[in-house]
């Protein structure tokens, strides 16, 4: 009887297949893609305004909210309203107001503006926009792009504005 010998075959590494890997990776990627439905409140952000941050006049030296015998949380605001007014169906500005008189146009209260902050005694230094909730992006831009445009008396650019909404009727 013959032993039978085994022939040793030398030991070589494992390679894995590197391809096949991929492409299933790649599948199980595009898998859960293609099926993911975010939940409605996930899917929906609620694009609101900040509120108006008043700025008070202080006095040199003195910081914000240190006059504790202010019981007028509104005396020495510098604040100029601005109301801007849309159609509800179209979102186009159907009116707007400074204060509490009506301006005609966007070019009317550009002249309104130059004419309000030209006063060298004029204690305006922010603008709150009063906006209606229908009224489109770039109708509010035009109303922010005459605003910025505008030169306070000290020779600054107007850069404070804040923002409120206005419910439609």
């Amino acid at each position: 009887m013959r032993k039978r010998r085994k022939k040793r075959r030398p030991q070589s590494d494992v390679e894995l297949n590197l391809a096949a890997m991929l492409d299933m990776a790649f599948q199980l990627l595009a898998f859960f893609i293609l099926t993911f439905r975010p939940a409605p409140v996930e899917g929906q952000i609620s694009l609101r305004l900040p509120l108006p941050q008043a700025t008070a006049v202080v006095e040199d030296g003195q910081q914000a909210g240190e006059d504790y015998s202010n019981t007028n949380p509104i005396q020495g605001l510098n604040t100029l309203t601005i109301s801007v007014i849309a159609d509800p169906k179209t979102g186009d500005i159907s009116g707007l107001g400074i204060g509490e008189s009506q301006v005609p146009s966007l070019a009317a209260l550009d002249g309104k503006l130059k004419e309000v902050f030209s006063d060298v005694g004029n204690p305006f230094d922010q603008v709150i926009l009063q906006v209606s909730d229908s009224c489109r992006y770039d109708e509010l831009m035009k109303v922010i792009d005459v605003c910025t445009r505008q030169t306070l008396p000290d020779g600054g650019k107007l850069s404070k504005l804040s923002f409120v909404g206005l419910p439609d009727n």
